[in-house]
């Protein structure tokens, strides 16, 4: 059954972990349903808010990836309810 996720991340490095942040958000394209950056120029962070439509396992194997990236916080609101 599919839930409903949002993740957040922080890029404090924008810069340096942009491409490999959007590489990794394009792989799994058939389960991102929308997306919101902030870039925070001044300050050299960058807010992206993803939300997500998948399977448990592909919401965590997306979050786990991302949060491999150096200089990337990453943290994941999952619904309870399945649809």
């Amino acid at each position: 059954m599919k839930k409903i996720a949002v993740i957040s991340a922080i890029l404090e490095e924008p810069g340096q972990a942009q491409q490999e942040f959007n590489s990794i958000v394009s792989s799994f394209k058939g389960i991102v349903k929308g997306r919101m950056g902030i870039p925070f120029e001044e300050e050299k962070i960058a807010v992206i808010s993803l939300t997500i439509v998948g399977e448990l396992n592909e919401i965590n194997s997306l979050t786990g990836k991302l949060g491999n990236i150096k200089d990337v916080s990453v943290k994941t609101a999952i619904s309870k309810k399945e649809i």
